[in-house]
């Protein structure tokens, strides 16, 4: 039954995915729009999440105000999605000419110094876009991605990350030694940070709420001599805007455990500001208040 289940998963998702990409750019980009509507109405257990997510966020907005960030965040989240079925046909001019960015410097300076670098970004606008962005421009983004199930579809993300230069390694497996090898080789490696996956994370204030963050970005940085930079993507009306902060200094003649708690706060109140500027690039739809998790 289960065997069955996932091959369905598989099919139709492969279905949707071909069949979007068949679609003129108009219409692929409308019927998603009709979709993030339609999941609105329903009112499913991912928009109840980015509903409270939002509310926690900003308690002080009114009840209109949060329901225009839930219908605008689920419109830029279906947007990403119709974004990553599409965004391996586009030619490299589409990709170059649809990204802005803040402090590209900090970045480009950061790569050539030869020391590694760590991005820490949220869920926010379409990191996939961001990274196939300076793959285009000759550097490598590694990344960890979450073990999906079925298998078959998680390699199906694999290649279409891998096809457009980037490196993807498992987050099932133990990837740290990993990550640290290929940071002290100069490398760029990329994490989505404010979820913990691990259920072993770093508690933190975030929004004024207690929040549980991966621990991934600050031990790194503490482990190996890697600028460490946090990025916020959001979404504009042509393309994404990228803007870098940082880089966090790391004091590694501190014991570890309590460096890696004072960086991963850092990081999270670079995110709230970072969020609080543009709410619904932020569409977060999983639990990441630790308050939250007894409801």
């Amino acid at each position: 039954m289960k065997a069955a289940s996932e091959y369905l998963t598989f099919t139709l998702y492969s279905a949707l995915w071909r069949f979007v990409r068949l679609l003129p750019e108009r219409k692929a980009y409308s019927l998603f729009n009709w979709l993030s509507r339609r999941a609105y109405k329903k009112n499913g257990r991912r928009v109840q999440r980015l509903r409270a997510n939002y509310w926690t966020a900003f308690p002080k907005k009114s009840e209109n105000e949060i329901e225009e960030f839930v219908k605008s965040g689920l419109a830029n989240a279906m947007r990403y999605w119709c974004d990553t079925f599409r965004i391996s046909d586009w030619s490299t001019t589409r990709v170059a000419t649809t990204v802005t960015t803040e402090n590209n410097d900090l970045f480009v300076d950061s790569v050539k110094s030869g020391a590694g670098v760590i991005i820490a970004l949220p869920h926010a606008g379409n990191w996939d876009h961001a990274g196939l962005y300076y793959c285009s421009q000759g550097i490598t983004v590694h990344t960890v991605a979450e073990h999906l199930k079925p298998e078959r579809l998680f390699k199906k993300f694999l290649a279409h990350r891998e096809g457009m230069g980037m490196k993807v390694l498992d987050l099932q497996a133990n990837v740290t030694e990993e990550l640290i090898k290929r940071l002290n080789e100069g490398e760029l490696i990329a994490l989505v940070a404010d979820r913990d996956l691990s259920k072993s994370g770093v508690e933190v204030d975030f929004f004024g709420a207690r929040a549980r963050m991966p621990a991934g970005p600050a031990l790194l940085a503490y482990r190996t001599k890697a600028h460490l930079i946090a990025a916020y993507v959001s979404y504009t009306e042509s393309g994404i805007r990228i803007a870098f902060n940082g880089p966090f200094v790391v004091r590694r003649d501190e014991p570890e455990a309590s460096e890696v708690q004072r960086l991963t706060q850092e990081i999270a109140n670079r995110f709230e500001f970072d969020i609080q500027q543009d709410p619904t690039s932020w569409h977060m739809q999983q639990r990441i208040f630790v308050e939250e998790e007894s409801n």
